[in-house]
């Protein structure tokens, strides 16, 4: 679906938000492109049975009764009452809101799966009269355009969706979305391949794991990841389990949303990746309840500080042969106060850190604070070494006030990573070596001589400028008539708009 039909689609149904706020309606509309989605899916199933005359071979199977088949192909039943047709139909009627409330209930029922997932509070909105039935004839224009299946598209558009509702809910949208920048080069250095285990402790709505599954695809042509995640905003929560079934991805999020450093719904997980952005210096986490946690491996995190509480519990859930990557604010690569300057030196004496990324500042919805990226790994390739890469001159400003990557910025990225490592997915062109200004291998005394601080920027340098041919007197005399020249112009316009306020 191209970006065009993204928009026009995000137009029109915002339109209809009249006046409620955009948490809230961020779930009255992706709630209803879930139900677009498993119906379709449904609908495109039954279909292909009938195609391949499949109740003549399987008489067994009437057309109400194919559970078993749904299920070995990964589609969710869909009773009558909840299909896209049937409240597509119903979408005029006053009480419209109490069938789709209708049309979830029986869902979960019938899908135990989805219990306690889906929006259930339609018909307590206070919209005005019609505007459900102009978001469900809006959502019902989501279908197939150039090949692509119903499902795809409606896929695309959640995705799309849940950046737009990030944006539009400013702060409170990175609470469930992490920049499409972040995710993919998170996942371009880490690199996940075919029947291995991603776990992400603050998952928010799944993009880490949408673009794993991606990746995979991409690179090895199949999707068969087995997902692993947590997260405490039930909201939020149900969002991520919606994101992942409209792929089809198979997901466990936990039993319920819980808070990760009390209530480990993975106690006995050990992931082969693990990528998260989890919260920016947690004050409030209940670290004092857990000093004698076992996870603290590497020193007790302060009490007023989540950040290496974060770090200690993935690495608790890492497998030997595991790497894991997140997102931490700046002050967690030199910060010495709570003992954070202990733990981040005996993580770098146990040889965990591979490598660190600075990140360019407004690549989020939710903060402006610069941050960066953290890659460790239990075995590492390079011991006693890391890479260290300042992406902060990277990316281009989409808007006024949000920074993204090019794919190509990515690539940099990532090609810089595996080429130091040299694994499989390096750059047959090129091999690695240090470009000043931008990324260095560091030895372990070299980072000891600097406090264990790491920083890229104190590492890489500086890079180095172009020789400047212009003479120094020749440069001077423009740039001084260009300055004059802006300045008469400054003036001509002064007089013209003084010239009009007389007028006025």
């Amino acid at each position: 679906m191209n970006n065009t039909t993204k928009q026009k689609l995000w137009k029109t149904a915002d339109q209809l938000r009249s006046n409620m706020d955009a948490a809230e309606y961020k779930h009255v509309v992706l709630g209803l492109i879930f139900l677009k989605y498993i119906s379709d899916s449904f609908s495109a199933l039954r279909e292909k049975m009938q195609q391949e005359d499949y109740y003549a071979h399987n008489p067994q199977y009437i057309d109400g009764d194919i559970r078993d088949y749904c299920k070995a192909n990964h589609v969710f039943w869909v009773p009558e009452n909840a299909r896209w047709e049937f409240l597509r139909n119903n979408a005029p009627q006053a009480n419209i809101g109490k069938l789709i409330d209708e049309a979830m209930q029986s869902i979960e029922q019938e899908n135990p799966k989805l219990k306690n997932i889906l929006n259930k509070n339609y018909a307590r909105l206070n919209l005005p009269a019609g505007r459900l039935a102009e978001l469900i004839n809006t959502i019902s224009s989501i279908g197939f355009e150039n090949g692509q299946t119903a499902p795809d598209a409606l896929g695309e558009v959640y995705e799309y969706f849940l950046g737009m509702f990030a944006d539009a809910e400013g702060k409170r949208g990175g609470q469930f979305y992490t920049a499409a920048s972040v995710v993919k080069t998170m996942v371009a250095v880490m690199a996940p391949t075919e029947n291995h285990t991603v776990y992400d402790p603050c998952c928010g709505s799944g993009g880490m794991f949408v673009q794993s599954e991606r990746f995979v695809n991409i690179h090895q042509g199949v999707s068969n990841l087995s997902i692993y995640g947590q997260e405490s905003n039930p909201t939020t929560w149900r969002l991520a389990a919606m994101n992942l079934a409209i792929r089809g991805i198979e997901f466990d999020l936990g039993k319920e949303p819980a808070d990760t450093f009390h209530n480990d719904q993975h106690p006995h997980l050990r992931a082969d990746y693990i990528l998260a952005n989890p919260p920016f210096n947690v004050s409030d986490w209940g670290g004092e309840q857990l000093t004698k946690d076992a996870r603290w491996q590497y020193g007790i995190p302060p009490a007023g500080n989540a950040n290496f509480a974060w770090v200690q519990h993935m690495l608790s859930h890492l497998a030997p042969t595991g790497v894991m990557g997140t997102v931490l604010a700046n002050g967690s690569m030199s910060s010495q106060t709570g003992g954070e300057g202990e733990i981040r030196k005996n993580l770098i004496e146990a040889d965990l850190v591979e490598c660190m990324v600075a990140l360019p500042g407004q690549l989020f919805f939710n903060t402006q604070i610069p941050v960066c990226l953290w890659f460790l790994r239990k075995q590492k390739k390079r011991t006693g070494e890391v890479l260290f890469i300042d992406a902060r001159n990277l990316g281009f400003m989409a808007d006024r006030t949000r920074r993204e990557f090019t794919d190509g910025d990515i690539a940099q990225i990532a090609d810089t990573y595996h080429a130091w490592r040299a694994d499989d997915f390096a750059p047959k062109d090129k091999d690695y070596a240090d470009i000043k200004g931008f990324c260095k291998s560091a030895k372990l005394a070299e980072i000891r001589t600097n406090d264990y601080v790491l920083t890229p920027g104190r590492y890489v340098g500086v890079a180095e400028t172009q020789e400047d041919d212009e003479a120094f007197s020749a440069k001077m005399a423009r740039l001084t008539a260009e300055l004059t020249a802006q300045m008469e112009e400054s003036a001509k316009l002064d007089a013209k708009i003084k010239k009009n306020l007389e007028n006025i």
